[in-house]
C-alpha cells in the first residue's frame, strides 16, 4: 500500500463541481493500493502516516507528527500510484488491487485513521476528484507498505 503524504495548510476534494471533503492545517495523503495488500497493509500505512513526523517542532526541525500537533487528514484513493511506470512511454495498472479490493483495502486505512482521535476526511473512490490544496514547504513523502512477498 502507498501513501504519498504532504504537509498543507489546507486541502479539499470536490466530485463533479461540490467538494466532498476538506481540511486545515495537516496532511493530504494520496493513497494507492498494490494486488496482494491486506488488512495488516492499511494498518501499517496508517499508523505510518498518523505517527510520521513532518512538523515543526519548537525548534523548527521536523519532528512532530499530525497526531502530535492536532491536525487533519485527507485521504484521496488514487490507484495511478501503483502503477508500473519502468518500461516505455504509457503506465501498466497491473500491479494495482483489483477495484473491489483497492475500495476495501481503503476503507480500512480509513477506519484504522479515525481510531485515534485524528479528524479524517476522504474523497471518493473511484470518482473523478479535482484536488485543491496549498503544500506548506512544500513536505512530500513516498511511504510504502509493501504486500506479502
Amino acid at each position: 500500500m502507498i501513501g504519498l503524504l504532504q504537509r498543507v495548510s489546507e486541502a479539499g476534494v470536490s466530485v463533479d463541481g461540490i467538494e466532498v471533503a476538506a481540511i486545515g492545517r495537516g496532511l493530504l495523503v494520496l493513497v494507492g493500493v498494490e494486488a496482494g495488500d491486506g488488512a495488516p497493509q492499511a494498518e501499517r500505512l496508517a499508523e505510518r502516516i498518523l505517527g510520521y513526523r513532518v512538523f515543526p517542532d519548537a525548534n523548527g526541525r521536523m519532528n512532530a507528527s499530525v497526531t502530535a500537533i492536532g491536525g487533519e487528514v485527507l485521504l484521496v484513493p488514487q490507484f495511478t500510484l501503483a502503477a508500473d511506470t519502468r518500461k516505455g512511454t504509457r503506465a501498466s495498472f497491473t500491479p494495482a488491487a483489483a477495484p473491489t479490493t483497492g475500495e476495501q483495502r481503503f476503507g480500512e486505512l480509513v477506519t484504522a485513521a479515525q481510531g485515534v482521535g485524528v479528524r479524517v476526511a476522504t474523497g471518493r473512490f473511484g470518482a473523478d476528484m479535482q484536488i485543491r490544496l496549498v503544500n506548506d514547504g512544500p513536505v512530500t513523502f513516498h511511504l510504502r507498505v509493501p504486500p506479502p512477498a
